[in-house]
């Protein structure tokens, strides 16, 4: 007698969970390129790689701290966090430390650059394989659409004050900032909707607890 195959909601809920995972190892990864190219880092690592510098603490695990912080103010601003909330805490730490672990130094432009790009597109993908699972947005993004409701102010204008905050404040602090800084900007939204509109999976009728409410238009969640 055949074995009934698994609902499609069933189905589906596995290869959200991969993809949850999956992206979130990945985003770890790529971040850890960034580092290793050392031509610019996106916004936060900035933050991140100057408080390591300041407190000789390593850079993944400064993430998960400032992550953890950052997930607490969700509390004022009665922000819901989903499983890939709070799983991306601790994953993208994890896997930026590891990745740093194996990677040889790169002293060279010529090996530097390449470092660079695989780390933008990778970050793309992992950004595109994150959000289509569906489990809610990072801590990060989380804060900057809390405040959206919280002041009425846009996404946008939420996002380029924390944005700017954390980079002006990581920079002082002694992290890197670049070419790789600006060509992250420039190219993490198209690179994240193409990679979204690969990913996406087909919504469940149902949700279930651990996800978090549907992302706001507009806004590129990254972890």
């Amino acid at each position: 007698m055949s074995t009934p195959s698994p609902s499609a909601p069933a189905r589906h809920l596995g290869r959200r969970l991969v993809q949850l995972y999956t992206g979130l190892a990945l985003y770890g990864a790529s971040s850890a390129l960034l580092v290793a190219a050392g031509l610019g880092l996106e916004p936060w690592n900035v933050l991140h790689q100057g408080l390591a510098e300041l407190t000789g603490l390593s850079i993944g695990v400064v993430s998960i701290i400032v992550g953890a912080a950052v997930l607490l103010l969700w509390i004022p601003l009665r922000q819901r966090p989903g499983l890939g909330t709070v799983s991306n805490v601790f994953v993208v730490g994890l896997a930026m430390d590891g990745t740093l672990a194996v990677l040889p130094a790169a002293h060279s432009l010529a090996a530097r650059v390449p470092l660079l790009l695989a780390g933008i597109v990778l970050n793309g993908a992992a950004t595109g394989l994150y959000i289509a699972a569906r489990f809610g947005p990072g801590p990060r993004d989380g804060l900057m659409t809390g405040l959206h409701r919280r002041t009425g102010r846009s996404i946008r204008l939420m996002r380029t004050a924390v944005e700017v905050a954390v980079v002006a404040t990581g920079f002082v602090l002694g992290g890197t900032i670049g070419v790789g800084t600006v060509l992250y900007a420039v190219s993490i939204g198209p690179l994240a909707q193409a990679f979204l509109r690969v990913f996406a999976v087909s919504p469940a009728p149902a949700v279930g607890t651990v996800v978090a409410a549907a992302t706001p238009r507009r806004a590129i969640l990254r972890p």
